[in-house]
């Protein structure tokens, strides 16, 4: 095998939560267009509809269903739609993600539950169901979408609940890292920083100063510049690493 064909996700079957748009739409398109078999879910059933219109366009082929993740059942019902389409489950890509930007004194018991139910509630009982999925098929491949909000404070927006999530995020990452290695289960996490998506205003003056001026780079990514990583994380060009947080923000961190 060349090392450009251990790139390859021929064959691969993803499943990838909130994809519809952002960094999670680059993701799919990514994995899709490295060979993988994809389907996304999200809540937004119009939402996932462009998505997967927008990808058929640009010929590709992706499958998508609404599933909210969150709710008791959603995990279950995520790998269950995901196994009737594809067949099985090689590839879990959770991304799903939500933000609230608020001082630590302002936030309410309700907004901090919501924050950790998407970002790291409803990722731990998807990896779950997922994770006895793959140990019965002989093994597969989990990465995390974390970010690098958990090692640094993005001064001057506040956001306690989501950092605090985001590192948790990566611990848990490295300890199912270590405990499935045994089931042939890689689990990695990729920490973007600084990606001009909806959910982060990073073109925004006010933000430049610490934001954008603070990086050696002096600049954000855009999603497609994150996408390659990932493929190379979700693919065999990545086999002898499992448990790693991969940082990919300019040099932001640097400082």
């Amino acid at each position: 095998m060349s090392v450009l064909d251990t790139f390859s996700l021929a064959g691969k079957r993803a499943l990838v939560t909130g994809g519809n748009r952002g960094l999670g739409l680059a993701f799919v398109r990514g994995l899709a267009e490295a060979g993988a078999d994809v389907v996304f879910v999200s809540r937004d059933a119009e939402r996932n509809a462009a998505a997967v219109a927008t990808l058929t366009g640009e010929g590709l082929s992706v499958q998508a269903f609404e599933v909210d993740i969150t709710a008791p059942e959603g995990p279950a019902a995520a790998l269950a739609g995901a196994v009737e389409r594809l067949g099985g489950v090689d590839i879990l890509l959770n991304n799903a993600g939500i933000s609230i930007h608020k001082p630590a004194l302002d936030v309410p018991d309700a907004e901090w539950d919501q924050v950790f139910d998407v970002n790291l509630r409803s990722l731990w009982r998807l990896t779950q169901v997922v994770g006895a999925h793959m140990k019965e098929a002989g093994g597969g491949n989990i990465i995390n979408i974390g970010s690098i909000s958990s090692i640094i404070v993005n001064r001057p927006q506040w956001q306690p609940a989501y950092n605090a999530s985001k590192a948790a995020v990566h611990q848990l990452t490295k300890s199912l890292a270590a405990e499935w290695a045994p089931f042939n289960i890689r689990v990695n996490a990729l920490a973007p920083g600084y990606v001009k998506t909806e959910m982060a205003p990073v073109d925004e003056p006010h933000f430049k100063v610490r934001w954008i001026d603070d990086a050696p780079m002096q600049r954000y990514a855009l999603p497609d510049e994150i996408a390659p990583t990932l493929i190379y994380m979700a693919s065999e060009a990545s086999a002898f690493m499992t448990g790693s947080v991969v940082v990919i923000d300019g040099g932001y961190i640097l400082h």
